[in-house]
């Protein structure tokens, strides 16, 4: 458990109403609402040039909406004429690159916005012990690695005690191994010290570790919010749907319940995202489709990852397939094999 007697974080809710901005003559965001409740951790998660990081930097007072509110509990921060700067605000961000001065060690990186704290030097002691750099305290940042810098750039951001914390992509630098461990570790900080906190990522697997909720982005716009799994079992649309995991979208009749496919008939859900009757396009997830020897299918290629096996299927028609087993591979390339889908109910688009 950590530590949190050195810490006394108020979270706070964030609220995020109809803001648009328009940044040289282009619009970044388009309407965009959405609200944080306290001591929540949301994942904003979007392709590039979504508008994420511009969300992020307007929460922070980087940016000023041309239209909109942005709040902290009842507190307006901008709109309705008002604007609190930056350094008012008690919010704390994480940049990609970590933002360090060079020229510091590392506990004068984290010490460097705490002005006028009694308490300065536990403070920076209590942050470099939460992020283990305790022993590094005195050396600079260019003999630090690039996990390590970000941890200095998290103990930076918590020190001054943030209601609220913005990450925007700590990891996108980091090599595949370190970014699984950071980000995990990163997530248990986060629990544990209750704080408010919006990470952007355009990684789905990031996403859904980091989120208690995420919300996906597109053009400027907040498409659909929810829990991980929710966003997964029932996206808004077809886009979101293909962004949040792994998708195929099988053609198909719907009537009432179920919807008929030639991988036989699929059970749909009743939340409003589904369409039930006449063509659609049926979300099936590659882990809920079963290969049988012999059929129409033909296997193009496989991937073994130890724990599963991917499987990409074609037809003569030109459709395609993606399957996902648990076992080790089965099926090899150029066999032919039949599909039936075996899990829960699903969503329906209405057919292109």
């Amino acid at each position: 458990m950590i530590a949190r007697s050195w810490l006394h974080v108020q979270p706070r809710r964030v609220t995020v109403d109809n803001t648009h901005l328009t940044l040289g003559g282009t619009p970044v965001l388009r309407g965009v609402s959405l609200t944080i409740e306290p001591g929540t951790s949301v994942a904003l998660l979007g392709p590039s040039g979504c508008g994420k990081t511009t969300l992020l930097r307007l929460i922070a007072g980087l940016e000023r909406p041309d239209s909109g509110i942005v709040q902290l509990d009842d507190e307006v921060l901008s709109g309705s004429g008002q604007f609190v700067e930056p350094e008012r605000r008690r919010v704390g961000m994480v940049f990609q690159d970590g933002a360090l001065f060079p020229h510091l060690t590392v506990a004068q990186n984290v010490a460097f916005g705490l002005h006028n704290t009694s308490d300065r030097d536990d403070r920076v002691d209590a942050a470099l012990d939460l992020v283990s750099l305790g022993a590094l305290s005195d050396r600079l940042p260019a003999y630090l690695s690039g996990g390590e810098r970000q941890r200095v750039a998290l103990a930076r951001a918590l020190a001054p005690e943030p209601a609220v914390l913005l990450l925007d992509e700590p990891f996108a630098n980091l090599d595949a191994t370190l970014r699984v461990q950071l980000r995990t570790e990163v997530r248990r900080i986060l629990s544990e010290l209750g704080i408010t906190s919006l990470f952007v990522t355009h990684d789905q697997d990031e996403a859904f570790v980091l989120g208690d909720e995420i919300a996906v982005m597109q053009a400027g716009r907040i498409l659909q919010s929810g829990t991980p799994r929710d966003l997964y079992e029932q996206p808004s649309d077809r886009w979101v749907a293909t962004f949040v995991g792994d998708a195929n979208l099988v053609p198909g009749h719907a009537k009432d319940v179920h919807a008929k496919t030639d991988l036989g008939e699929v059970p749909l859900v009743s939340g409003l995202n589904s369409v039930r009757s006449g063509p659609v396009d049926v979300l099936l997830r590659p882990e809920f489709l079963e290969l049988y020897a012999s059929g129409a299918w033909q296997v193009e290629t496989v991937e073994f990852y130890g724990h599963d096996s991917m499987y990409q299927l074609t037809r003569d028609d030109g459709r395609r397939l993606h399957v996902r087993t648990t076992a080790a591979p089965l099926h090899r390339r150029g066999q032919h094999v039949s599909v039936r889908y075996v899990g829960p109910p699903t969503v329906a688009f209405n057919a292109d």
